[in-house]
């Protein structure tokens, strides 16, 4: 649980047991299943029965890759890959094919989060701004994020930062009672900057460990609202040194290629340090994993499977990959 970041205080997850694990791991697979199903079928009809590697071959398995969101560039890197270990005859069965597809997808993702993990400062909260554009799930991440940091051992405060639109303040104080954590917010409209300066005043002095600040949706091409990211950031900064900790890009895997574009133009803006892909379970095309991974170089936190407060799941590149790949029996 939450092990992409370290913890500075003596509070320990309780351990999970193997047969807990097989279970975690059978729902996560049963969750990709229309990924899995999709990626699988194709891959395996079109090995069936093959010879040998040819052109051909490589050509029909570009068009899966691509279609399972992969992009074009990631997927051209991993033929290359393939057609280097053909020419030099390590990989000559077509179904050997899949395992080394299986393992560079596991290195793009493994690659991208290499020394990222979080460490609690010594002095104050752990701040984590959550971004993202409209629809993502943003808020919903969030009450789910407090849940897991809570039964972690963390006591944890929301931040209603999102002023411009009622239903988003009172969303997050729903969460709130849900979690039994506190929830500032101020009256609709206000300066977000405002709330969170006496946020992290209140958890400064209340000794909270992680602070969860719920931004405004925005389309991450709206100058404007770009900018009040960037205020946002500074105001956590001046209050308490080296924070905010962590900005989680909160990405809709559903929305594909376009995700891409959101997290470039967000980390440009405010330099993400994680994101946060939802609705995995709800998409053909898990492949966008593996291409985030190669393409933004930075660290998927969690990956959302599903409506239920324990369905946002630590992301683990091995078990990903695994459940991805998984035949079905």
């Amino acid at each position: 649980m939450l092990g992409w970041f370290k913890k500075k205080r003596d509070k320990k997850d309780p351990d999970t047991s193997s047969d807990e694990k097989k279970t975690i791991f059978s729902r996560l697979s049963d969750r990709l299943e229309k990924t899995r199903s999709t990626f699988n079928y194709q891959l395996d009809t079109l090995f069936l029965g093959k010879k040998e590697i040819d052109s051909a071959l490589l050509d029909d398995l570009e068009e899966i890759l691509i279609t399972a969101d992969l992009g074009v560039s990631t997927t051209h890197e991993l033929l290359e890959y393939a057609r280097k270990k053909v020419k030099r005859k390590e990989l000559t069965d077509p179904n050997s094919l899949k395992d080394i597809l299986k393992e560079q997808i596991k290195s793009f993702i493994i690659d991208s989060g290499t020394n990222n993990d979080l460490v609690i400062p010594e002095e104050g909260p752990l701040v984590i701004m959550v971004i993202g554009v409209n629809g993502v799930g943003k808020t919903t991440t969030i009450g789910k994020m407090a849940n897991k940091f809570i039964n972690s051992g963390q006591s944890v405060m929301l931040v209603a930062a999102d002023t411009f639109r009622a239903a988003a303040v009172a969303q997050l104080q729903i969460w709130g009672e849900r979690n039994n954590v506190p929830v500032i917010a101020h009256k609709e409209g206000a300066d977000p900057s405002s709330v969170v300066f006496d946020a992290m005043d209140s958890a400064i002095r209340d000794k909270i460990d992680v602070v969860l600040v719920d931004t405004a949706g925005r389309l991450h091409t709206h100058t404007n609202l770009m900018e009040e990211l960037k205020k946002l950031k500074r105001v956590m900064g001046k209050k308490l040194p080296g924070s905010p900790h962590e900005i989680l890009l909160v990405i809709d895997a559903t929305t594909g290629q376009n995700g891409i574009s959101q997290a470039r133009l967000f980390n440009e803006a405010v330099s993400i340090t994680g994101i946060a892909l939802t609705k995995l379970d709800g998409t053909s095309k898990g492949g966008i994993v593996a291409n985030i991974s190669r393409e933004i170089k930075i660290p998927i936190r969690f990956i959302g499977i599903g409506e239920q407060i324990d369905d946002l799941r630590d992301f683990d590149a091995g078990e990903f990959t695994e459940a991805l790949f998984q035949t079905n029996t």
